[in-house]
């Protein structure tokens, strides 16, 4: 690919309290080995210190457009704050704690224009690292040749978003036409993939590419792990998807996936004592098939509201401490 025939390629980075680990994921889009690129940042309301840090590598790295939020204002609507000025081909959603290998970009644009039009994503697999940098595994296991032990999915991939979790939302590259047919994300929404993957993958096709090409950073604090936190809205989210997925399924096997996930989620209200919301997946459920004695059980002790996330973790604190005692370690 010449190189004024390179496209340009919008990263918007987005960060909240991110000041231990902007400067990392901003150098690791300027090192690319990639030029066509434009980089949007938004600081979305940090109550640290991570705007000063942005300010200060404005005057050391390549230009780079910064937005700055008075408020978190939720991640979507930051997304499509950057979205809005976005002026490339394609489009990278990075997080500001996250970086890039050098190649990435390269690679992935090398491959989105050798593809047809009806593909939408480009994704790839990626190493996981602790808050220190450290690696800690990959999402796809790899073999000694560094590609991915199983099959991933490629193509259409609308039934296998339905059936589970399989893509590293941050190796996405995604075409900036198709993001703006859908309207950008739900800002009604406390995350993004899920609902773009339901609403994309419908439509159009994702193309998986075999290259560890992301470093994907996992917190104690992190997005996922407050589905089980009570009012977090993370479940509201999931339930508000899954409607979208019951108006937009196409046969009978994606209705069998869809209520397979909503069983999932109904469990997972019990956990997090989401009782109301429990009662409301069941309900959903109920449109596509019969929810059964198994589900209608955890349904009945939502119903009671006793407080299972309370009691389990009582039990997994008090089983680690007999353990312990007995000279077994986690």
């Amino acid at each position: 690919m010449k190189q004024d025939k390179q496209p340009l390629v919008s990263v918007i980075v987005t960060a909240y309290n991110h000041e231990l680990y902007i400067q990392e994921a901003l150098i690791s889009v300027f090192q690319q080995t990639y030029r066509q690129i434009e980089v949007i940042v938004i600081d979305n309301g940090s109550t640290d210190h991570t705007l000063g840090v942005l300010e200060c590598q404005q005057e050391i790295l390549p230009y780079f457009k910064l937005i700055r939020n008075n408020s978190n204002y939720g991640l979507c609507k930051a997304f499509n704050q950057g979205l809005a000025l976005a002026g490339g081909k394609y489009i990278i959603d990075l997080s500001g704690d996250d970086t890039l290998m050098p190649e990435r970009i390269a690679h992935q644009v090398a491959l989105f224009e050798s593809l047809p039009d009806d593909y939408a994503v480009v994704f790839s697999n990626a190493a996981y690292m602790d808050a220190e940098g450290r690696e800690l595994r990959k999402h796809f296991p790899v073999g000694k040749n560094g590609c991915a032990l199983r099959r991933v999915p490629s193509g259409d991939v609308y039934k296998n978003i339905l059936q589970r979790y399989f893509i590293c939302t941050p190796t996405m590259m995604i075409r900036t036409s198709v993001l703006r047919q859908l309207g950008g994300y739900d800002e009604s929404l406390c995350f993004e993939d899920f609902d773009f993957w339901i609403r994309s993958a419908v439509r159009f096709k994702y193309f998986y590419q075999d290259e560890i090409l992301t470093r994907k950073r996992i917190l104690p604090k992190s997005l996922a792990s407050r589905v089980y936190q009570k009012g977090s809205g993370m479940l509201d989210s999931y339930y508000a998807v899954c409607n979208k997925a019951y108006d937009l399924n196409r046969d009978q096997e994606e209705f069998d996936l869809l209520a397979a996930r909503i069983r999932t989620f109904i469990r997972k209200c019990l956990y997090a004592q989401e009782f109301e919301l429990a009662l409301r997946f069941r309900k959903l459920l109920n449109f596509i098939e019969n929810p059964g004695l198994a589900t209608d059980l955890v349904v009945l002790l939502c119903r009671l509201h006793l407080p299972v996330n309370f009691a389990y973790r009582f039990y997994l604190k008090n089983l680690k401490k007999a353990f312990r005692q007995e000279g077994f370690s986690f």
